[in-house]
């Protein structure tokens, strides 16, 4: 956006948002030269993007093919590798605001079982419904960026230290939003950034701005403020315990997930029921449910409770 942006006469720039996406936005329009001002109803620590999970998966769920189209895979591509040469520029900064974890993947079948996913009656698709009914409707890329991204490896059960048989390792580069957040503001506002506070109820309500330049960054609140549909959620809440600086990594099991993280310690139900890639479509809740935490954190204590260490 901010390419197209450039192509005009105008040096004065709005943009609508201020996630981590509208920040990470307004950064690269300033890096290009442009005046930027900031439009929200929220400033970051009040927005969804502080509770997301934070890693570096760029492919994850990002589209559905048929609707991306052939030309999608492309673009995606180049902008996932600029993303992933950016993000290293902030590792090694004072509160870790990027850095790299080990990550794992445990599982009690073998890796190249094939995963069956439950359908839950679903029929259809998105062209049809309006919303993906099968996993294999959502777009995969990361073949496209393997040169740049750390292989996952299968550990042989003498390096593996979980309870369960099969275990991959991999290296995840992931955000601590927290000191992350307060990284960007802190760049914008150096850079000689402007925030007004402002919320939006309509798009014509934009051409009373000053800026004839606008990018529009207000993430999921696009489905209605835009009448936008084809804005899906698509992942599950997320659950924050304590800090726990002494466990430095990451995991999925039985469809739970939990990783480390400077601001806390993120637990995930993200396919409790084995609906593959299908678990949590459509639920845009964004708070915690309780009981789906408590859930994904069973398994994970279940676990831990049968590891070799626990009974040592």
């Amino acid at each position: 956006m901010v390419e197209k942006a450039s192509t005009t006469l105008q040096r004065k720039v709005a943009v609508i948002g201020c996630g981590i996406i509208g920040l990470t936005t307004a950064l690269t329009a300033q890096r290009a030269g442009f005046d930027v001002t900031i439009y929200t109803k929220d400033l970051l620590p009040r927005t969804r993007s502080v509770r997301a999970n934070g890693s570096w998966t760029p492919d994850s769920r990002i589209s559905l093919t048929a609707p991306a189209g052939p030309d999608f895979a492309d673009l995606w591509e180049r902008m996932a590798r600029i993303s992933w040469a950016t993000y290293r520029d902030y590792l090694g900064l004072p509160g870790n605001p990027v850095e790299f974890i080990e990550h794992f993947v445990l599982s009690d079948r073998p890796f190249n079982t094939p995963h069956e996913e439950n359908p839950d009656g679903r029929t259809g698709d998105y062209a049809s419904t309006g919303m993906p009914q099968h996993g294999t409707e959502f777009a995969r890329y990361s073949d496209r960026i393997k040169d740049i991204v750390p292989a996952p490896e299968e550990l042989h059960p003498s390096e593996n230290p979980f309870a369960a048989p099969y275990a991959k390792r991999n290296t995840l580069m992931l955000y601590n939003f927290a000191s992350y957040g307060h990284l960007l503001m802190s760049e914008f506002f150096q850079a000689g950034g402007h925030v007004v506070i402002r919320e939006f109820h309509d798009p014509s309500e934009l051409t009373s701005l000053p800026e004839k330049v606008i990018i529009n960054c207000p993430g999921y609140a696009a489905r209605d403020w835009w009448n936008d549909k084809s804005l899906i959620p698509v992942r599950g809440q997320t659950a924050w315990l304590p800090p726990r600086p002494d466990l430095p990594y990451g995991l999925h099991y039985q469809g739970a997930s939990a990783v480390s993280k400077t601001d806390g310690l993120m637990v995930q139900a993200y396919d409790l029921n084995n609906e593959g890639e299908m678990g949590s479509v459509g639920n845009s809740f964004e708070h915690p449910d309780r009981s789906e935490s408590e859930r994904a954190i069973k398994v994970l204590a279940d676990l831990f409770a049968r590891s070799p260490l626990s009974e040592g």
